[in-house]
């Protein structure tokens, strides 16, 4: 008979104060709208099958199986499908924390791949088991799998954890960014938003305007010309149909709006860009 003890050695590691906001598991067909978005909180995208294009701002990044993107608080970004490569993906809504590389302070976005992606893979599936499911403990569960999970990336990825201090009001204002951000094709108002927040009309328009430097409205309009771009660029909708979607009351507002940003009309913007390879 063969024995060997083996000791733990104590690791000087902060608190993580990282909690569990939501997770989702989703699968892309190009059968919804891609547009970019932000949210308070920081996320963790992970791909389980698939490719794809991880798409901020100003950037675009291929991204396959096994490949996880960590997303910044109010980070504008969205995910596409390749044709022929649905993705297949998890998302992970964290609270409190977010990421820095060992050698560099600033937050930004993190790219990543795990070669071996089964216990890592593994880690999504128990939590999205344990909300789904909602057992004896299943919050207390998924909060220590979550923790593993961190500590994981942070681990493999020589990242360094950070916390973050989030300020109800920048909530607020976030939350009616969110909301606008997933909600552009609905009629909506100033008293839609201010019924989301409960805070006083013209102090939450001033407050989202200081925050994003667009009213609302304005920024609302910003996320449905977006939404049109992409329709007449990868689509073959009428004009008419691209302006309801995009959540435009009439055509005409549509092309005078459009016309107004870009210079151009719609027809034209889709004779410029047309794209034959999505």
């Amino acid at each position: 008979m063969s024995h060997r003890n083996y000791t733990i050695k104590d690791t000087d590691l902060q608190k993580l104060n990282a909690r569990l906001l939501s997770i989702s598991f989703s699968k892309d067909e190009k059968d919804w709208k891609s547009v970019l978005h932000t949210h308070y909180f920081t996320e963790l995208f992970y791909v389980v099958n698939g490719k794809g294009r991880f798409l901020f701002r100003d950037e675009v990044h291929s991204i396959k199986s096994g490949d996880l993107v960590i997303i910044p608080p109010y980070v504008e970004h969205t995910e596409q499908s390749i044709r022929g490569y649905s993705l297949e993906y998890y998302v992970i809504g964290i609270d409190g924390i977010t990421f820095h590389p060992e050698n560099d302070q600033t937050c930004v976005q993190v790219f990543c791949n795990f070669q071996e992606k089964t216990l890592i893979t593994d880690l999504f599936v128990q939590i999205l088991h344990e909300v789904k499911n909602q057992q004896f403990a299943s919050d207390t569960i998924c909060q220590k799998l979550l923790e593993i999970l961190i500590l994981r990336i942070i681990r493999s990825q020589r990242l360094v954890p950070a916390p973050i201090q989030s300020v109800r009001m920048t909530k607020e204002c976030a939350h009616i960014k969110e909301y606008l951000d997933n909600n552009y094709s609905e009629h909506i108002t100033l008293d839609t938003l201010t019924s989301l927040t409960h805070m006083n009309k013209y102090y939450m328009a001033h407050s989202f305007t200081k925050y994003t430097g667009l009213s609302p409205i304005q920024y609302l309009n910003q996320r449905r010309l977006e939404a049109a771009c992409t329709l007449l660029k990868d689509t073959d909708h009428s004009i008419s149909d691209i302006a309801s979607s995009a959540g435009f009351s009439s055509q005409s507002y549509f092309t005078q709006i459009f016309r107004k940003n870009f210079g151009i009309t719609p027809i034209k913007y889709r004779q410029e860009h047309n794209n034959t390879t999505i």
